[in-house]
């Protein structure tokens, strides 16, 4: 009876320069690859530069004959005026006032002279000559940080160590911002000025505006009177602590001692009397000054001038948009006519 006969173990070893070589074919295939792109980029360059040597002339004749139409263009063109004018918002309004000037402008774009002219209470040939509203924020990284540090301020200990600055700041839009600029571009260099006192009115009579501004006329008010009132105090305690030191000062060891001082010292209770009343006064100042800023709804910081002035720039004018416009034009129709003749003799090498 025949016995089974172990079978031999197969060895399990991985065949170290047969890896690397598998290894090293993978990497020159990926560099092999990487340099086709290139190398077909590298073609891609070649074959446009071939195509403007080619075309050169016929370019150059498009380019001139473009900008003399623009140079021509711009010359019986009438001109733009830009008016500019900076508004700081008050209460809120700034929503407001964002959604008036994009309805101007709408009216503008659509050329609907007769509502526009009906809204901002002008003639329509008025009406006509405004192109253009536009309304921005003007802020830039110390108003951000101002902003910032006064809605800390308002905020109470535990919500301040939960807002990050960076945060603030890459959230920031626009509607944040203190002042905003308002410009005009019209063909009639003084309507901008004409029409400010409609656009201001837009939001000054606003009703809910108004009821805002009184609320914080009384609560300025309010705050006011008790600030008076509290340096009043103040000064009250002020005036019994000195005759009472001089008191003291002219019979030192008659009758009682009368302490007024802050745990046994008459110096802190002195200094804290002298730094209260100095915060009291800018406390008083701050309040003065935001009575100022919220005297009315809108403030106009900066009017829109008497006359506008030229919109100039190279970007906006026919001498560039024109060639620009032609030269792009004519590099789509040579490079049809260059593949129409490239199907052409690509088909006579297939028959």
């Amino acid at each position: 009876m025949s016995k089974d006969l172990p079978q031999p173990q197969q060895s399990e070893e991985v065949d170290l320069g047969q890896l690397f070589k598998l290894i090293g074919n993978a990497f020159d295939r990926f560099f092999k690859f990487i340099g086709s792109i290139f190398k077909g980029i590298f073609g891609v360059i070649i074959l446009f530069l071939l195509f403007l040597q080619k075309n050169f002339i016929k370019l150059v004749i498009v380019g001139v004959l473009g900008l003399a139409i623009g140079v021509f263009i711009d010359f019986i063109k009438e001109p733009k005026f830009i008016s500019t004018m900076v508004v700081e918002p008050n209460f809120n309004s700034v929503q407001q006032l964002y959604n008036n000037i994009n309805f101007y402008n709408e009216l503008a774009e659509a050329e609907d002279s007769t509502a526009l002219a009906d809204v901002l209470k002008i003639t329509k040939k008025q009406a006509s000559t405004i192109k253009e509203f536009k309304v921005e924020s003007y802020s830039d990284e110390n108003q951000k940080i101002q902003l910032f540090d006064r809605f800390v301020r308002s905020l109470d200990t535990t919500t301040q160590k939960a807002i990050d600055m960076e945060a603030y700041l890459k959230n920031f839009n626009s509607f944040d911002a203190r002042f905003h600029t308002v410009s005009i571009i019209a063909t009639n260099n003084s309507i901008a000025k004409k029409i400010q006192p409609v656009i201001i009115n837009s939001i000054s009579e606003n009703q809910y505006f108004n009821l805002q501004k009184e609320t914080s006329d009384i609560n300025i008010e309010l705050q006011e009177k008790l600030y008076n009132k509290q340096i009043v105090e103040i000064d009250s305690l002020q005036s019994l602590y000195k005759r009472v030191m001089e008191k003291e000062a002219e019979h030192p060891m008659q009758g009682t001692a009368i302490n007024l001082g802050e745990n046994g010292s008459k110096e802190n209770k002195e200094l804290a009397l002298i730094n209260k009343m100095e915060e009291l006064k800018t406390s008083l100042v701050d309040l003065n000054q935001e009575s100022a800023n919220k005297e009315s709804i809108l403030n106009v910081i900066s009017d829109f001038p008497d006359k506008g002035v030229k919109q100039k720039g190279i970007l906006k004018s026919y001498k560039f948009l024109v060639p620009c416009a032609m030269l792009v034009l004519a590099l789509f129709v040579f490079a049809l006519l260059s593949l129409n003749t490239y199907l052409k003799n690509y088909k006579k090498k297939l028959i």
